[in-house]
């Protein structure tokens, strides 16, 4: 079994090597990041991961509209999203589902537990 490929698409950097070294210790999938949405979409195309984490809240392109870009591309639309949000408000949380993403990752997440969250939902052994 190959392992899974997954982006990071956040522009604190923090988040990005945190989140990164928490899957690849815990579910030994291979990451990629991205810093903003417009690398995002460019690596989203090219890498083709097998799920795509998207921060809400970034300064070039935000999350939402950067998965309506990704869904707009046939080379991306079949990527799962989850956005990571620190807008916990379940109003909000709603309206991001409503976008058609996968799922919402309130931030600051159980960086240990998120591959086995991520895994659940998509249905992966991990």
């Amino acid at each position: 079994m190959t392992a899974k490929r997954i982006l990071i698409v956040d522009d604190e950097e923090l988040i990005r090597i945190s989140t990164q070294l928490c899957l690849e210790e815990t579910a030994g999938w291979e990451v990629l990041t991205a810093s903003s949405g417009s690398e995002g979409l460019i690596k989203a195309e090219t890498e083709q991961p097998d799920a795509i984490f998207l921060d809400v809240m970034m300064p070039d392109i935000d999350g939402p509209t950067t998965f309506k870009k990704l869904q707009a591309n046939p080379a991306t639309r079949h990527i799962p999203v989850f956005l990571l949000t620190a807008k916990a408000q379940s109003s909000e949380q709603r309206q991001f589902a409503q976008l058609g993403v996968t799922g919402v990752i309130p931030k600051p997440f159980a960086p240990m537990s998120l591959a086995k969250q991520v895994a659940e939902v998509l249905g992966w052994q991990i």
